[in-house]
C-alpha cells in the first residue's frame, strides 16, 4: 500500500505541476522545455511500469479470490457427498462407515469455512486494489494529457521565441539603416556622377568652341591671303580669275516671250 500511495502521490504532484511558472524561470525556454518534456516522458514511463505491476498484482489477487471461491464450492460438494454416503451407510445399519463419512463431511465443511474466510478477507482488498488501479489509470491519463499540453506549449513558445528573435533582428537592421541609410549613399553617388557628367559636357563645349574659333581664324587668314594674291595679280596685269562653266550645262537662250509688265495704275 505504501508503494501505491507513492505512485498516487507522484501522479498527483506531476499533474499539479505549474508549467507556466517553470517556463518563466527558464533562461533558454527551448532547451528548458525540451528537457521538461524528456523528464515528464520518463516520469510517465516509470508510472506506467508501476501501474502495470499494480495491475498485475490485482489480477493475481483476483485469480486467488476466484480459486478460493471455487474451493468453497468444491468443499461444499465434498461435504455433501460425504454426508450423503454416511446417511446411506447408516440406513444400511453400518454405523462405523456412517460415522467415518460424517467425520469426513465435517472436515470438508471445515475446509469450506476456511475458504469462505479467505474469500471474505480477499474481497475488500480486491475492491481497494481495483479502486487504486482506477485512480492510477486516471492519473496516468492526466499525465498523458499534461504531456500533450506541454508539447503544444513548447512548440508554441519556441515558435514565438523565434518570431521575436526575427523581429528583434529586423528592428536592429532598421535601426542601423536609419543611422546609415544606403539610399542616401546612392543619392550622394548620383550627385557625384551628375557633376562628372556636367563637367564632361562643359569640357566638350569648351573644346568645340575652341575648335570653331580656330577654324574661323584659319579661314579668315586664308581669305586675306587669297585677296592679297589676287590684288597682286591684277597689278601685275593679269586677268582676273574666272570660273569656266561646266560642259554639260546648255547655254540658256533668250525666251521668245517678253517679260510680263504689270499695268500702271
Amino acid at each position: 500500500m505504501a508503494e501505491k500511495q507513492t505512485i498516487l502521490g507522484r501522479i498527483a504532484q506531476l499533474t499539479r505541476a505549474n508549467i507556466n511558472a517553470l517556463i518563466d524561470k527558464a533562461e533558454d525556454p527551448q532547451k528548458m522545455l525540451d528537457q521538461l518534456v524528456r523528464d515528464y516522458t520518463n516520469n510517465i514511463g516509470e508510472a506506467q511500469t508501476a501501474i502495470a505491476q499494480t495491475i498485475g498484482n490485482l489480477r493475481m489477487a483476483e485469480q486467488d479470490y476466484n480459486a478460493d471461491v471455487q474451493a468453497v464450492q468444491d468443499w461444499g460438494n465434498k461435504a455433501a457427498a460425504a454426508s450423503a454416503l454416511a446417511d446411506k451407510y447408516r440406513t444400511q445399519g453400518d454405523a462405523a462407515n456412517a460415522d467415518k463419512f460424517d467425520q469426513l463431511a465435517r472436515v470438508a465443511l471445515s475446509k469450506q469455512v476456511d475458504a469462505e474466510n479467505e474469500v471474505k478477507q480477499e474481497q475488500p482488498m480486491i475492491e481497494t486494489q481495483r479502486a487504486t488501479v482506477d485512480k492510477l489509470k486516471s492519473g496516468l491519463a492526466m499525465m498523458n494529457d499534461k504531456l500533450v499540453e506541454l508539447k503544444s506549449k513548447r512548440d508554441s513558445l519556441v515558435a514565438r521565441q523565434k518570431s521575436a528573435e526575427a523581429q528583434i533582428q529586423v528592428q536592429s537592421s532598421v535601426a542601423s539603416i536609419n543611422v546609415l541609410d544606403p539610399t542616401s549613399e546612392i543619392s550622394r553617388f548620383e550627385d557625384t556622377v551628375r557633376r562628372q557628367e556636367a563637367q564632361a559636357m562643359g569640357q566638350a563645349e569648351i573644346a568645340a568652341s575652341s575648335f570653331d574659333s580656330q577654324f574661323a581664324q584659319l579661314e579668315a587668314s586664308n581669305q586675306d591671303v587669297e585677296v592679297e594674291a589676287r590684288l597682286a595679280a591684277l597689278k601685275a596685269g593679269k586677268a582676273p580669275a574666272a570660273i569656266e562653266p561646266t560642259t554639260v550645262t546648255p547655254a540658256i537662250e533668250a525666251s521668245p516671250y517678253t517679260a510680263y509688265t504689270p499695268p500702271a495704275n
